[in-house]
């Protein structure tokens, strides 16, 4: 009897509160498409990039705008609302972008629409068919390889990439954190990960990728600098008299100038046999750099400072900006200026 009454205490409390509200599903950000907003250009911005005369944005919620006069904005549609964190366009009308959830996303007009070629779903397939096999217990590379498959398997999705560049519209790289790397040589049509040609057992995040003082180079976590060999097709370590994190590096021909934390910056002028520590006076972490037309270099923080240099990344001098505010990517604009993307979006400065 007592049962019973409870069982009816219940019933009656059920339908007094109604129908049972249905919870909201869940839609990952890689399979939500980004929101067309007034307000994208206003919103946090990672990247940018030039491409022909036109200039490229992309960030947060998966917001990219392209602008081809530095004034007049208009967001791109793209197809995932994931974070993005770096662009790359080896012509005016290819190019790419990457960021959380692994997403890799390319254009084919310029940066006016986008579509996705991967995410972390499928980068965990790709990884876990190439090295997931039973490793052969007489080999510890493959053992690691086998461990480090198992690792990205088990994160899911969540595969921050950091950064892209490519050689031209086939080939090119995207690398990201606890040593991820991919390689493609069709455009994007097809990746394949590098794991087993990268000399970084630690795993330590891949934080940029691009080619100086005749090389190609990688730089990371806790002074990790990476060289690639080109007979062999490997990355391989490069001694730094540095130990706290890179996140970026530029340079030409001649020299690479690696820069991060608390405004450390060191430049090699023989590939990276030797380097040698440019005195930026700069306390805040160098976030981006570029090259501008006229040879000379452009160093950004995270506090807002801007610095140039004009002798090849031996010395550089500060540059009074008309606003500060943090800074996380640099690029060249019409005019000899220079777009900067932040927190608050993306501003133009001119630096004559």
């Amino acid at each position: 009897m007592l049962v019973k009454r409870i069982c009816t205490r219940l019933a009656i409390l059920a339908a007094l509160a109604g129908p049972a509200v249905a919870q909201p599903v869940f839609t990952s950000p890689m399979d939500l498409a980004a929101a067309p907003s007034t307000k994208a250009l206003l919103s946090p911005l990672n990247a940018l990039a030039a491409a022909g005369g036109r200039t490229i944005a992309a960030g947060q919620r998966g917001h990219i705008l392209y602008s081809d006069d530095g004034q007049t904005w208009r967001q791109a549609q793209v197809p995932v609302s994931s974070d993005l964190t770096a662009l790359a366009f080896p012509s005016a009308q290819q190019g790419w972008a990457v960021g959380h959830e692994g997403v890799i996303l390319h254009s084919a007009d310029g940066g006016v629409t986008w579509n996705k070629q991967l995410d972390g779903r499928q980068i965990a397939e790709l990884v876990s068919k190439r090295y997931g096999a039973a490793a052969n217990a007489d080999d510890p590379e493959a053992q690691r390889l086998q461990q480090e498959a198992e690792s990205l398997a088990a994160q899911g999705a969540d595969k921050p990439l950091l950064d892209v560049w490519f050689e031209n519209e086939q080939k090119g790289f995207v690398v990201g954190a606890f040593n991820l790397i991919l390689r493609t040589e069709d455009g994007g049509k097809t990746w394949t990960p590098w794991l087993d040609r990268i000399d970084n057992p630690r795993g330590m995040h891949l934080y940029g990728i691009r080619p100086a003082g005749g090389s190609l180079f990688i730089v990371g976590e806790q002074g990790l600098v990476l060289k690639l060999d080109a007979a062999g097709q490997r990355f391989q370590p490069v001694a730094l008299p540095y130990e706290g994190t890179l996140f970026g590096l530029l340079g030409n021909r001649d020299m690479v100038l690696v820069y991060g934390l608390r405004g450390n910056a060191y430049r090699s002028v023989d590939g990276g046999a030797s380097w040698s520590k440019v005195e930026t006076h700069v306390h805040a972490g160098l976030t981006a750099g570029t090259a501008l037309g006229d040879g000379s270099l452009v160093l950004v923080s995270q506090a807002g400072q801007i610095l140039r240099s004009r002798d090849q990344g031996a010395s550089f001098a500060p540059v009074k900006p008309r606003r500060v505010a943090p800074n996380f990517a640099v690029a060249p604009a019409a005019g000899g200026a220079i777009a900067l993307a932040g927190i608050g979006g993306v501003r133009v400065e001119n630096l004559q």
